[in-house]
């Protein structure tokens, strides 16, 4: 068996790995889009909410209802931070699952550069021997000719 055969095996490996990562990296994305979804929704409430507020603020406002309306800006404030900071995680483990995918990529191209290397080499092989019984061949006419 030639060499660029057996290192199918060990490409099909690779591209398994490679289709895996990528999968991986799929996941990390969705998950990303949706906590950076939840955070332009929750900036979003946050900016109706205070909207509200200086609207319904043209009158007079008892203090108790002002303060109640800032402490809960405050909550949102502290879960919106919240869900940033899942943000910031969720984009972390995609830009890993990202350079795993980069490298596994990298490694089944490289090896299917390598295996076409062999099958050249192998078919520089397979020329040279058929050249050289050709030359042979030719000699041994070329000896019966002149006898």
């Amino acid at each position: 068996m030639l060499r660029s055969q057996r290192l199918a095996v060990v490409l099909s490996l690779e591209e398994r790995k490679e289709q895996e990562a990528l999968e991986l990296m799929g996941e990390a994305r969705e998950l990303m889009e949706q906590q950076k979804g939840q955070v332009e929704n929750l900036n979003r409430y946050q900016q109706e909410y205070r909207d509200q507020i200086r609207n319904s603020q043209q009158g007079v406002v008892q203090v108790s209802r002002l303060q109640a309306w800032q402490a809960f800006i405050a909550q949102l404030d502290q879960v919106i931070l919240q869900q940033q900071k899942q943000l910031d995680q969720a984009e972390a483990v995609f830009e890993a699952r990202r350079r795993e995918w980069q490298q596994a990529w990298e490694r089944r191209r490289g090896m299917e550069k390598y295996i076409e290397s062999c099958r050249k080499q192998e078919q520089n092989a397979l020329d040279m021997q058929e050249q050289k019984l050709s030359d042979e061949a030719a000699g041994r006419a070329f000896a019966r000719r002149r006898r």
